[in-house]
């Protein structure tokens, strides 16, 4: 790994240093997740309109919304990786970092002379991780994917949404971000690995997988019943009371995913006899029982507000919550307590706010600065001067080939 300069360290992964081919979600957001812990990210982005995130509106004084929230704590240079001279440039890029990610469809990187194998010639041990729709060998390789297709094959979509209406895609676009967590998990795993054995690695993640990977139990309903199971809306396939409840004004969710949650309830809306009814008595009975069960709880919940129900499940100390949409979300006493929204400068945008990252290291890294998400070539000079080792009249002949490409305005 690179010696960390003689400075404040910015995180635990201080040293490393990633050059990041990848673009749109899951490998941006792979590197997003490293930059925040401190590792030295440069992003590679297209001449002209860079990553295509850049596009997608709303805009802040021409900064998409999408590119500003999974590209902070990272540099940009501005390359044409199809040139010659692009691909000489990303090679001495690559001979100087430890990590290299990418998430081109399989091939496309040996096609470009970027391949494991000749990475290896520059960097003996680099870790190369390659993220694709269905991975680098099986018949589906080539296929192209999004998340969309990911949530359709893996099965998410079948459990999602209510039993009598059609498959719904999540809300979260968790075929790409649990790509991405999975991602940055074998990025850090290889480097652990390296520390200990010299030795680079080539990760090869299928996002098709990392989405299986997270469906846990439920992939395993089937694979010890031979059942699929179905869609359950806002409830849970095995623990009954745990969903969202009507409630006189609104709704709030309720988790008794434990019997001594389940105790507390019932205390607190002073129906204790459930506690010992036959129907109720354990987590099966209550599954065998739900739909008489969830009766009763439905009355029950009807009879007060969304606020006298938090006051009373709170004094009980009953998992619970009110709904809330991403404003409140974001706006919710915890949120600003914790300091979790924070604030860059960006030099185009202004003042944006900005998700940070829910990793906390008690006592450490508490004043590194969040960087704001890079222009489109903004580090090209400084990145290609201080890695590449080339001159600034080498530079200048290179912007001036189109081969790499700094912003329009000063930085």
């Amino acid at each position: 790994m690179n010696t960390p300069l003689a400075r404040p360290r910015r995180g635990p992964l201080d040293g490393v240093r990633v050059l990041d081919l990848s673009r749109v979600l899951a490998g941006p957001f792979c590197s997003l997740i490293l930059a925040d812990l401190g590792a030295e990210v440069i992003k590679v982005e297209e001449l002209g309109v860079g990553d295509q995130t850049r596009t997608i509106p709303p805009f802040v004084n021409g900064e998409s919304h999408y590119f500003l929230a999974i590209n902070r704590n990272k540099s940009s240079v501005a390359l044409d990786a199809r040139t010659e001279a692009g691909r000489g440039i990303l090679l001495k890029l690559a001979a100087q970092c430890d990590v290299v990610l990418e998430n081109f469809r399989p091939g496309v990187m040996e096609r470009l002379g970027l391949g494991y194998e000749q990475l290896k010639t520059v960097k003996p041990d680099i870790i190369l991780c390659s993220i694709s729709g269905f991975g680098a060998t099986g018949a589906m390789r080539d296929k192209p994917s999004f998340d969309l297709v990911t949530q359709a094959l893996s099965g998410a979509m079948s459990i999602n949404g209510y039993a009598d209406g059609t498959p719904t895609k999540l809300g979260l676009p968790l075929g790409d971000i649990g790509g991405g967590l999975w991602a940055a998990l074998g990025v850090m795993a290889a480097l652990n690995d390296r520390h200990v054995t010299g030795e680079g690695s080539h990760i090869d993640l299928s996002l098709l997988e990392g989405l299986m990977g997270l469906l846990g139990y439920l992939a395993e309903i089937y694979l010890v019943t031979g059942e699929s199971p179905g869609r359950m809306g806002n409830n849970h396939h095995n623990i009954v009371p745990y969903g969202l409840m009507p409630v006189k004004d609104g709704h709030i969710v309720l988790a008794l995913h434990v019997g001594e949650f389940w105790r507390k309830f019932c205390r607190a809306i002073d129906r204790e006899d459930m506690i010992t009814d036959a129907r109720f008595r354990t987590v099966k009975d209550r599954h065998r029982n739900r739909e008489e069960l969830e009766r009763q709880i439905t009355a029950i919940m009807l009879t007060k507000s969304v606020s006298e129900w938090q006051q009373l499940l709170d004094a009980a100390d009953v998992p619970h919550a009110p709904v809330n949409n991403m404003g409140q979300a974001v706006n919710q006493p915890i949120v600003r307590e914790r300091g979790f929204v924070k604030d860059v400068q960006h030099p185009t945008a202004g003042t944006v706010k900005v998700i940070g990252s829910p990793l906390r290291f008690e006592n450490r890294y508490e004043q590194a600065r969040l960087e704001p998400p890079p222009l489109l070539g903004e580090h090209t000079r400084s990145i290609l001067g201080s890695l590449a080792g080339l001159s600034d009249a080498e530079i200048e002949r290179l912007i001036a080939d189109k081969v790499v490409a700094v912003p329009a305005t000063p930085t």
